[in-house]
């Protein structure tokens, strides 16, 4: 949920460390802080609410001095976004410390702190945290023994990097539930929550297992694992270029992730695919063999990819012929559950850290699933370290918060896993059909952007609306979803989805000349009884905005905008109608000022519960 940096090498880090929180400012943008030592081991500390150029922006008036240092940008769990409550935070002068994640029992261990004689300036859970590495280092003198011991008493996911005046050589990490990755240099090493804070300064990384406890310095880095045993972790080096990350000509990252969509796909397919099935081995060394034992899919993912999982459900169930459940990550793991004998563990999620479906996964573990796949976009992520299986999506980093080639990503990696099964169920010939289609997608995703025009003159009718209706049937009522979710995201619009056979058992309440009802209306089995729908909301004056192609059949009438879409088949098309929701939510918010790629309250990696 939040950005953490930090750098210790013989030259100065105050720029360094500020660069990195700016690339990590998707996973927090509500106040932002950075400290330093200097070379008389004088701590020194700046904060501002906001976003991080807000600190930069201090900062140019302020500069800090030091060669060790650590930042970080918040979004807020414990006490309000102000400066009082950013990181880092402090203790006696001696002890700045940053932190991702949640302290369960920082309650209990606050009274304990104020009764030793600590005071505490903040609301926050992180405060608690500084207070005890401080009192800690009052009983032994040896840095991470005393972090060691800390952590022993400290009940959450965290995330944790600590610097001390009394060890001015050290940066002190500690990993468990929320992910931090070490870089490797020259002369200096770093750390950071995500490894594309870091590709200015270095390309090769480690990424610490839960419960590893380090010491990074300059020349080297010591870690110890969760029994407190030394260990060796491997070295990574990416590929990924800084440009990789940059907004090109785009005005905001979330349209140029819009438009790499087709370059995703096309990405996801290679060497997965022959000319006439999927590789079942895409999802791992032992998937066919554990295919060939499933019986029963249970899916459980959180936001976007929850919606992805529901269309999934559909595919699975039609064209693979194999029951599929999908729940709510932070639901699933608190319902009684009854596993069927067979059963796939399914976990689907951009970032690989969701807190919620990473402790779903763990718990999966425990209950005698079959076997657990993961579909994710971060390859040294928690969920792919933990699964069994694993199906990478290679959607590329992606920084907007409102999730777009991920989400379409997702879809494919479905599909994909779909037509594995699928194999057993129908013949040589529809395979065929189906694999030709999974080529097809590209193209016609390139097809479907070119309507970007055509929707952001239609996005001027949502200027002063408070609210919207998408409606869906069948495996597009989950895109319905999608589109709504990504236009409250980003515009703060109120909207909302229904399968649209549920209009007359509530909806219909709401729908007046001012409610734009957004259809998605593909050529299918279902689109006649998807009219009747639509003829409900006529009827109350409703402002229909209609999603189909030239074979559907829709009028052309006074109430009635129609965005002609290309024909698909009903299998694909899910994935091509999210496109032009996609673009309608981009637009929508460019009318309307909000920030697109940072909208309020919200963060990229959500890896608190």
């Amino acid at each position: 949920m939040c950005g953490i940096v930090g750098a210790i090498a013989q030259r100065e880090v105050g720029q360094i460390l500020l660069e990195g929180i700016k690339r990590l400012e998707y996973r927090g943008y509500d106040s932002a802080g950075i400290a330093t030592i200097d070379a008389q081991n004088q701590l020194h500390r700046l904060r501002a609410a906001g976003k991080v150029q807000q600190l930069c922006d201090l900062y140019k008036t302020q500069p800090l001095t030091g060669m060790i240092g650590i930042s970080h940008t918040r979004w807020a769990t414990h006490g309000k976004p102000c400066e009082t409550n950013a990181h880092p935070h402090q203790s006696n002068n001696e002890i700045a410390l940053v932190h991702n994640g949640i302290i369960e029992n920082y309650k209990p261990l606050r009274d304990e702190l104020k009764k030793a004689g600590y005071t505490f300036a903040s609301d926050t859970d992180t405060e608690t945290i500084a207070h005890l590495v401080h009192h800690e280092l009052q009983q032994t003198s040896d840095f991470l023994k005393a972090i060691q011991s800390v952590s022993s008493k400290l009940k959450g996911t965290y995330a944790l990097a600590i610097i001390s005046t009394k060890h001015p050589d050290c940066i002190a990490v500690v990993r468990l539930g929320s992910p931090l990755v070490i870089g490797l240099g020259i002369g200096e090493n770093f750390i950071a929550s995500d490894s594309l804070a870091l590709l200015p300064v270095t390309n090769r990384f480690i990424y610490l297992e839960e419960g590893d406890v380090a010491g990074i310095y300059r020349d080297r880095v010591i870690i110890y694992d969760k029994n407190s045993r030394p260990v060796d972790r491997e070295i990574h080096t990416t590929d990924t270029s800084i440009e990789a990350v940059n907004k090109s000509s785009y005005r905001h990252f979330m349209l140029k992730e819009i438009f790499e969509q087709a370059e995703v796909v096309e990405a996801s397919l290679e060497n997965r695919i022959t000319s006439d099935k999927v590789l079942a081995a895409s999802f791992g060394i032992q998937a066919p063999k554990l295919f060939e034992q499933t019986k029963r899919i249970q899916i459980v993912a959180c936001g976007s990819s929850y919606h992805a999982g529901l269309v999934a459900r559909h595919w699975f169930e039609e064209y693979a012929g194999i029951p599929c459940d999908v729940d709510i990550a932070s639901e699933f793991r608190y319902r009684k559950k009854i596993i069927e004998p067979n059963t796939l563990f399914v976990t689907i999620s951009q970032s690989g850290e969701t807190a919620d479906t990473l402790a779903a996964l763990r718990q999966a573990k425990e209950l005698g699933y079959l076997s657990t796949l993961t579909i994710c976009n971060v390859p040294e992520s928690s969920l792919v370290r933990e699964s069994e299986l694993i199906f990478i999506t290679r959607a590329g980093k992606e920084i907007g918060v409102a999730s777009t080639k991920a989400f379409t990503a997702q879809l494919i990696g479905l599909l994909m896993l779909v037509l594995v099964f699928s194999e057993r169920h129908q013949s040589a010939k529809e395979q065929q059909r189906f694999l030709q289609l999974l080529k097809s997608l590209p193209q016609l995703i390139r097809k479907a952007l070119t309507l970007s025009p055509q929707i952001k003159t239609l996005a001027e009718t949502f200027m002063h609306k408070d609210h919207a209706l998408f409606l869906g049937r069948g495996s597009e009522y989950p895109i319905a979803c999608e589109g709504a979710l990504k236009l409250k995201e980003i515009s703060y619009i109120h909207a909302e989805a229904y399968p649209a056979g549920e209009l007359k058992h509530g909806p219909l309440a709401l729908i007046d000349e001012e409610m734009p009802v957004i259809a998605v209306a593909p050529n299918n089995h279902l689109l006649e009884k998807l009219k009747s729908n639509l003829k409900e909301v006529q009827a109350r004056g409703g402002q229909l905005i209609i999603f189909s192609d030239s074979a559907s059949g829709i009028e052309k009438e006074e109430q009635i905008t129609n965005i002609e879409m290309p024909a698909v088949d009903k299998m694909i098309a899910p994935i091509i109608y999210t496109i032009p929701l996609q673009l309608l939510s981009y637009y929508v918010a460019l009318l309307k000022g909000t920030d697109v790629d940072q909208p309020r309250n919200l963060a990229k990696s959500v890896t608190v519960e």
